[in-house]
């Protein structure tokens, strides 16, 4: 399996492009499109989807144009959307079954697909209860089992985490590492937490351009050596700030230990550190936007 997407972009009115040029080769697995709010990920997602149909460039699903042949996709696509509605009055099973029914499948094999689902995302002692009284972590997972109806071979969910608590995004994101085997998931968000939990492959995108596509080890090794830590003066705080790309910091009483990302070594104070992947999403993303302005 194999999802190719050749030089697309996307253009709105008043010349403003919501991607441009951006080319991605996805196989089997995760892979974990981060950037910034506005980087094109959305956008990107409804394209994949057959939603939107970019201005230029081609997908190809296996070697089939998408854009020509849009049912070759939509027969093995899970998409689960940013904004995903429910009708708050029914509960788990007669929504699931209303779904089913829209996308023509087998009654039957609906029912047992369902019951499947159910347990597979951890709702089916909830199942006969109604939806207005699931929260924000129940209603995405009922939004992952309505994504997996059809059994896909693309799934793809969009900032899937924005608003769960800790517990409830800790467990989907296993749940996506679990369903990852046998087919394609595309994870887009902009929390590197959720992506280094799950990615197999990432591609980071920013004002919509895609600025690098890499294994999780190969951004950590080209960030290695250029991530520094110290401990400076609360008063000095400020202006650290204003010179170097800061990571995050830590108050104590002592004062304030900075981690930054810098080429060369910030401060004689400071010394080398291992990158996390949310210090190479940082270089990459100033590098680009550096890259944009000079």
């Amino acid at each position: 399996m194999e999802l190719i997407i050749e030089s697309v972009s996307k253009k709105y009115k008043g010349d403003f492009y919501g991607l441009r040029d951006l080319s991605l080769e996805i196989k089997t697995g995760v892979l974990g499109l981060l950037g910034p709010n506005g980087a094109g990920k959305s956008t990107l997602m409804r394209i994949l989807s057959t939603i939107t149909r970019p201005t230029g460039g081609k997908v190809s699903w296996n070697g089939i144009d998408i854009t020509k042949d849009p049912n070759a996709v939509r027969r093995i696509l899970g998409y689960l959307p940013q904004d995903f509605g429910v009708y708050p009055h029914l509960n788990a099973v007669e929504f699931l079954e209303y779904l089913a029914a829209i996308r023509g499948l087998d009654y039957k094999i609906a029912r047992k697909r369902i019951d499947e689902l159910l347990h597979l995302v951890n709702l089916h002692e909830v199942r006969k209860k109604p939806l207005n009284g699931f929260s924000g972590g129940m209603r995405q997972r009922v939004g992952i089992a309505q994504a997996l109806l059809n059994d896909p071979k693309l799934l793809i969910v969009d900032e899937p985490t924005v608003g769960l608590d800790p517990e409830e995004r800790i467990r989907f994101r296993n749940l996506l590492s679990e369903l990852s085997g046998e087919r394609i998931v595309i994870l887009s968000t902009h929390i590197v937490s959720d992506i280094e939990a799950t990615a197999t492959d990432i591609a980071i995108v920013n004002q919509g351009r895609n600025v690098i596509q890499a294994a999780p080890s190969e951004l950590l090794a080209a960030t290695a050596g250029k991530v520094w830590e110290w401990l400076i003066p609360s008063h000095t705080w400020m202006e650290v700030r204003k010179q170097l790309l800061v990571s995050s910091t830590i108050q104590s009483s002592e004062g304030v230990r900075v981690r930054v990302i810098a080429d060369t070594q910030p401060s004689a104070e400071s010394r080398v550190v291992l990158p996390t992947l949310e210090d190479a999403y940082l270089y990459y993303i100033s590098a680009n936007k550096q890259g944009a302005t000079a």
